[in-house]
């Protein structure tokens, strides 16, 4: 029988669970526009398995959000530049929106307009596996930490703590390594040899913001200075 917190708690979350999907909808028709207006053609099979990878994946992961950890989708939902938030990152989100946007349409270009790469069906395949196990650490790293914001900042209100479970014992930004996995698995899977090419510059930004935020943590999160010495690599295990 179900009870009526279980009731009100489903009528609630009806709201946002709505917001989560328009805003899905939204996103993934910003970067079809983007995609196949800088290809010049929607013949592209790449670029429609890759929106249907994030689209899915990404609506997927949102509503396992909504059911199991409310208050950690409304962080990831949250504004992508917030009073709270760090001014460097603040800086590093829209240089790295702008490199992104960038690097989508330099992707567009090469694989679907003009045809510069030629990436063969295996190599492409590789590419969606990446993208889904990119998604696979992020639900892992959901699973443990509540306070995996999309920015940089510490969430006193939230009861901020450090988390050394699942992913995190072995790296200390399984997201970020998430991230890398995505980098190369996205040009591959659009078919973009110059749009790999690219990957390294993302990789060294984003390895440029662990540090960072590290350097936060460990000046305003109690335990995270232990926990960075017992846990060795940051993004790839026995290299960093």
């Amino acid at each position: 029988m179900v009870g009526m917190t279980d009731i009100h708690s489903s009528a609630a979350s009806r709201p946002v669970v709505a917001r989560l999907i328009l805003r899905n909808l939204v996103w993934i028709a910003i970067l079809a526009l983007l995609l196949f207006g800088t290809g010049g053609t929607v013949r592209w099979a790449g670029g429609w398995l890759f929106l249907a990878e994030l689209g899915g994946l990404g609506l997927a992961l949102g509503l396992w959000l909504a059911r199991h950890d409310p208050a950690l989708l409304a962080e990831r939902m949250a504004m992508g530049m917030q009073p709270a938030q760090k001014t460097w990152d603040k800086v590093f989100m829209a240089t790295v929106f702008v490199l992104w946007t960038g690097w989508l349409a330099l992707m567009a270009l090469d694989a679907a307009r003009f045809r510069w790469s030629d990436v063969p069906p295996w190599a492409q395949g590789l590419g969606a596996i990446l993208i889904v196990l990119c998604m696979y650490l992020a639900y892992l790293t959901f699973r443990e930490n509540s306070f995996a914001a999309p920015v940089v900042k510490i969430q006193a209100e939230r009861g901020h703590r450090v988390v050394s479970s699942g992913p995190y014992a072995t790296v200390r930004h399984p997201m970020y390594t998430g991230a890398v996995l995505f980098f190369i698995g996205s040009p591959l899977l659009l078919g973009s040899w110059w749009g790999l090419a690219v990957a390294p510059v993302l990789t060294a930004l984003l390895a440029v913001r662990a540090v960072m935020e590290e350097r936060t943590l460990c000046d305003e999160l109690p335990g995270y200075r232990d926990y960075a010495a017992r846990v060795r690599y940051r993004l790839v295990p026995w290299i960093w």
